[in-house]
């Protein structure tokens, strides 16, 4: 079957994955109110498209925190890719270097930092960070991705507890026996309660700067409260994220949350967004509200699940051709004609 569209791996990895690692990559808090509306939110979203306009060659290149990258789209941060995936996170690094975009690797990967680095040489990676209660594991993580060629540190704010997915509850779900989270091995013997950090605050961005020269991004962002909060405590990003609709139901869609996110940034730091990201008019939706960049999450599994790295640089391929394509039809010959203009904010 030629594969057309994200949802057509979409398909390919519900029928052929096993049930629990489907259930895990697919599952969202409580009722999936906002894993569903992430997606939805877009689609009440209209263009105002410009017509008689130079289109005849289109730039879809742009540049997040100073590294240029193909087209805006980068891969979200999501654990567990040998579920998917033999090869995991390495696949998932190749892919990215291979279409010239960022990868965010997770802190619950099934390779190591150093496996993964290694695995793609050159290609631009961050690093995603949950705060543990064993700070010096937390520590360690840092300065290992550093020293790995991690070119920033995205710490997730929306974890103090993992939100309730009600199939990974009756699925009972566990990492088979010959998984391991690679980076967390020592630190899973040294603290057998529960692994995350719900004291962690603000300040803990200080504390994060003292370990690392790396530029800081935090995730999980979607208020302007947030937002200005993130601003005054030196962080170079935002990620507007509500994890995939997977911690607090009933909050906003990230595109909604977006607007207002970068009305109280002003421009002062870049903003990104992921969530409910399917189409290339996705992107260039993002990118008209004033997102520097989106990342996409459980897209990129399916990629993996499909045919791995390859399969993963399809995924990619299918996004850049169709915002190439949904940005020429708009008027835009290059990322930074796309502005607010070409949406009806009525719609949101």
């Amino acid at each position: 079957m030629a594969m057309v569209c994200l949802s057509d791996f979409e398909d390919y990895a519900k029928k052929y994955l096993p049930k629990i690692a489907w259930d895990y990559f697919a599952a969202g808090a409580d009722d999936c109110t906002t894993r569903d509306e992430n997606i939805m939110a877009y689609k009440r979203i209209r263009f105002r498209p410009r017509m008689l306009q130079d289109v005849s060659v289109t730039d879809i290149r742009t540049k997040i925190l100073g590294s240029e990258i193909s087209f805006p789209v980068g891969i979200a941060p999501t654990g567990f890719h040998q579920l998917a995936w033999p090869d995991g996170e390495k696949s998932t690094a190749r892919a990215a270097r291979a279409m010239n975009t960022c990868y965010i690797a997770s802190t619950y990967s099934t390779c190591t930092l150093e496996e993964i680095s290694a695995a793609a040489p050159g290609g631009l990676r961050w690093f995603q960070l949950y705060i543990h209660r064993n700070r010096a594991a937390s520590q360690q993580l840092v300065q290992r991705a550093e020293a790995s060629g991690f070119q920033g540190l995205v710490l997730t704010a929306d974890l103090p507890y993992t939100g309730k997915r009600r199939d990974d509850v009756r699925n009972g779900f566990r990492l088979p026996p010959h998984m391991k989270v690679k980076n967390l091995e020592r630190a899973f013997e040294v603290c057998k309660m529960s692994l995350l950090d719900p004291s962690v605050t603000w300040n803990d961005i200080y504390w994060l700067r003292s370990l690392t020269r790396l530029p800081i991004i935090i995730k999980g962002i979607l208020t302007r409260e947030d937002a200005e909060l993130a601003v005054r405590h030196g962080v170079q990003g935002i990620i507007v994220s509500n994890h995939g609709g997977r911690q607090l139901d009933e909050g906003p869609a990230t595109i909604d949350a977006l607007v207002e996110v970068v009305e109280a940034v002003r421009g002062r730091v870049e903003v990104y967004v992921d969530g409910g990201i399917r189409k290339g008019s996705d992107v260039l939706k993002a990118l008209a509200l004033g997102a520097k960049c989106v990342f996409i999450g459980r897209p990129a599994l399916w990629g993996l699940a499909y045919k791995g790295e390859e399969g993963l640089q399809e995924v990619l391929r299918i996004l850049q051709d169709e915002f190439r394509l949904s940005m020429a039809l708009a008027g835009c010959a290059s990322v930074s004609e796309i502005g607010q203009h070409l949406v009806q904010l009525s719609k949101l």
